[in-house]
């Protein structure tokens, strides 16, 4: 059944949004977000439905080991990566993928391989760098999810950046961190497992809803969508519709997860909270947090465009917010990157309860803190203004 006033109509959601579409006038975004773009007007395929139509020739892919898998996936990937370069070329459109899949009949593609992978990688679970190594069919994961996958609200999301305005957004029960100040720590912690249960095929005609009702991308959120990949990344089996996929995470996956999402997805936005371990695992109970993170954005920048969400914490300009702004400077290309600094941080969750345990975080943070964070960014060469609210 289709929910009518989960969509927002077009001649709202323009009043409301007015950014939205005066946004793609700027010359820096276009060029930065341009397969998105080209992905988000249908006149390029997106990624997963590309990934469909690599032929890998391995027909049995269940009777081969994990190690033998990623092996296989060595000639796909190259094979996708040359197709993705002619479609930012433009050297191939939609209508050529409409037509070449229908020439390939039934197939085992690069996508069947990626989703046997991640199967593979969920039991026992090693989809995020806590490594639970939990059978989570059997009992509750460091996520606090079991093998199912719930969605807690799916619908036109009209306040995030105004290059994705209307964002066709799923939030997803559970996270792998612990933030002390989490925002939706009802869905995050509180009740992860309370969402509906939703299968690949269910979660595939979610996305079309959204997509056909005006949509301008499918934006995985939560929570942490990596707990639910074994799902989502399923899901695109059953997705026969032109969108562009965002994966809305806060990149602490496992190296192998992130190279294979680096197939699927078209736009990754991503939540860089600090500039060091300590504070990642006093606030968020996380370690290694700062090499985990920087290492998986390296390997999305060099895949699919890229917007870096920060959100600039009260007493943690000089310990995380510049230090994060440098790396970015000085290890991705700034050619490509969008960066939103953020300023709606209010105390939340146990800060909120407990505000003598986590003392600078118990205020809201201040302008002047959000005006040195930007400065600091422009002075560094990033772009950062085309896009903030």
């Amino acid at each position: 059944m289709i929910w009518f006033e989960r969509f927002v109509p077009e001649r709202l959601w323009k009043r409301l949004r007015p950014d939205a579409i005066y946004v793609w006038e700027n010359e820096e975004v276009r060029k930065r977000l341009r397969w998105y773009y080209l992905v988000m007007t249908d006149r390029v395929p997106a990624r997963f439905l590309l990934a469909k139509i690599i032929e890998i020739g391995e027909n049995k892919l269940k009777e081969l080991d994990e190690e033998s898998l990623w092996s296989i996936r060595e000639k796909a990937v190259r094979e996708h990566r040359e197709l993705v370069n002619k479609a930012l070329n433009e050297e191939y459109l939609l209508e050529d993928y409409n037509r070449d899949k229908k020439g390939l009949g039934s197939i085992t593609s690069l996508l069947d391989l990626d989703i046997e992978i991640i199967h593979r990688m969920f039991k026992p679970c090693r989809l995020c760098e806590r490594l639970c190594l939990i059978d989570r069919s059997k009992r509750i994961g460091a996520c606090r999810l079991d093998e199912k996958t719930y969605v807690h609200s799916w619908f036109h999301h009209l306040g995030e950046e105004a290059p994705l305005v209307p964002s066709g957004t799923i939030f997803y029960g559970g996270c792998n961190f612990t933030c002390v100040y989490c925002q939706n720590y009802d869905i995050s912690q509180k009740y992860p497992r309370s969402g509906d249960v939703v299968n690949p095929r269910k979660l595939a005609r979610i996305q079309y809803e959204l997509r056909v009702f005006g949509a301008r991308n499918i934006n995985h959120v939560g929570g942490e969508p990596t707990p639910s990949l074994h799902t989502i990344i399923e899901s695109f089996k059953y997705l026969d519709i032109n969108v562009p996929q965002i994966w809305n995470s806060n990149m602490y996956m496992t190296e192998r997860v992130t190279n294979v999402l680096t197939d699927v997805i078209d736009l990754w936005l991503t939540d860089f909270k600090y500039g060091n371990n300590k504070c990642a695992f006093r606030l968020s109970g996380v370690r290694n947090y700062f090499e985990v993170v920087s290492r998986n954005h390296r390997i999305a920048a060099r895949e699919g465009d890229m917007i870096i969400r920060h959100l600039v914490l009260p007493g943690h300009v000089d310990c995380c917010s510049k230090p994060i702004m440098r790396w970015v400077a000085e290890n991705l290309p700034r050619e490509r990157i969008l960066v939103n600094i953020m300023d709606q941080y209010r105390p939340e969750n146990l800060v909120a309860r407990y505000p003598r345990l986590w003392r600078e975080l118990a205020r809201p943070v201040y302008r002047e803190e959000v005006e040195d964070v930007m400065a600091y960014a422009e002075r560094l060469g990033i772009v950062y203004e085309p896009i903030s609210r």
